[in-house]
């Protein structure tokens, strides 16, 4: 195998690079997400200067690339970071790299990962973590999914299809909107979710204005291989419930739930999440994947697993000896509370705490503290 690997930005990218591109990624089902897609990279690398992609090539053959992001001393994450549910190779099945001469094409001290792909041959041997994200399967139609989320949950879906009845008693209608296109729709979304961050004691994501463009910018996307995903569930006119998330031809990816705290008491995020569901499975998706992470919502509405792995690939030098000092105690420590679910939810009250004392207007005017596993946001 004579390897040859170009580094470039995304956006010099050629026709024929990004259509060999989508051509791998549709060959190999393990690829199937849309973080992995060529139009990410691309608007990624529009708004981020640190973005590049390895091009690999074999005998002048291009089989793989490889898209992150390089920071300061070296420093390689994933491309999206901590927005992203999903990272990885895309190439030919099996390929199998020197990892370190990748790294050292990259310029890359050490490459961190906690979403990638499971099993590729040229980052298996580093993986350190192998966890599962819980999707919605939608595979065999929706009305076998909510069959089985009956069966395993029967009084969880009972409450909730209670208070969707009380919703629209109360508040109005309940209309659901698909693929909205529609830039307010999208903005009440964030607002939403800007004030669950800071509710919550978390980072403000929309606080970055890059990230409120790459929003924008991936609404706009439709076609049929690659669009972002804009869902509203209505009380009468009011919008209650809501997601922005990525598709590809068959799996829709969840992101960005949010929902109108006014409306918490009747559970909108799952409300909306059953709705988004049925419309996708309607629409020809396969599947919803919620990804990893320690919501308790997840684990009745799932009907089954993908899985991501977590690890990390270094070269010897002084910034990967301080990037592992600095990371591993907070990824280990990480592991340990999403795992165990009284740990998770302490740890959720004192975020949210900190929320609190961060921004005590928005409590004085009476804003409630949601528990999120029922809200969904």
């Amino acid at each position: 195998m004579t390897v040859n690997i170009v580094v470039v930005r995304p956006g010099d990218l050629g026709a024929s690079e990004i259509s060999r591109w989508r051509e791998l990624q549709v060959a190999d089902p393990s690829l199937d997400n849309p973080f992995l897609s060529v139009e990410f990279a691309l608007a990624m690398g529009r708004l981020r200067d640190y973005v590049r992609v390895a091009v690999i090539q074999d005998g002048g053959k291009i089989v793989g690339f490889f898209p992150y992001e390089r920071h300061n001393f070296g420093i390689g994450k994933p491309l999206g970071g901590f927005l992203t549910t999903c990272h990885g190779l895309i190439s030919v099945p099996g390929l199998q790299l020197d990892v370190r001469t990748l790294l050292r094409a990259c310029k890359l001290s050490v490459f961190d990962f906690d979403h990638l792909v499971p099993g590729q041959p040229t980052f298996a041997p580093y993986e350190s973590d192998v966890r599962p994200a819980p999707v919605m399967d939608l595979s065999v139609g929706f009305e076998t999914y909510i069959a089985r989320v009956k069966a395993n949950s029967p009084k969880n879906l009972k409450t909730v299809r209670y208070k969707e009845r009380k919703l629209g008693r109360e508040q109005g209608e309940i209309r659901f909107e698909w693929y909205s296109t529609d830039a307010g729709t999208l903005r009440t979304l964030t607002n939403w979710k800007s004030d669950q961050y800071r509710r919550t004691g978390r980072v403000d994501r929309f606080a970055q204005p890059w990230i409120v463009q790459l929003l924008d910018e991936m609404h706009a996307e439709r076609s049929e291989s690659f669009a972002g995903v804009l869902t509203m569930v209505y009380a009468g006119d009011r919008p209650v419930a809501g997601h922005f998330g990525l598709r590809t031809a068959t799996t829709l990816v969840g992101w960005f739930p949010a929902y109108d705290t006014e409306f918490a008491k009747y559970s909108p995020g799952i409300v909306h999440h059953l709705h988004m569901a049925e419309h996708a499975a309607a629409s020809g998706l396969r599947q919803v994947d919620m990804g990893k992470g320690g919501r308790e919502y997840k684990s009745w509405l799932k009907s089954g697993d993908l899985f991501v792995a977590e690890g990390r690939v270094s070269r010897p030098s002084p910034a990967a000896a301080v990037h592992w000092l600095g990371r591993t105690p907070v990824n280990k420590a990480r592991t340990i509370v999403t795992d165990r679910p009284q740990l998770y939810r302490l740890a959720d009250r004192v975020l949210k705490g900190f929320g609190r004392m961060r921004t005590p207007s928005q409590n004085q005017s009476g804003t409630p503290v949601v528990k999120e596993p029922w809200g969904v946001g």
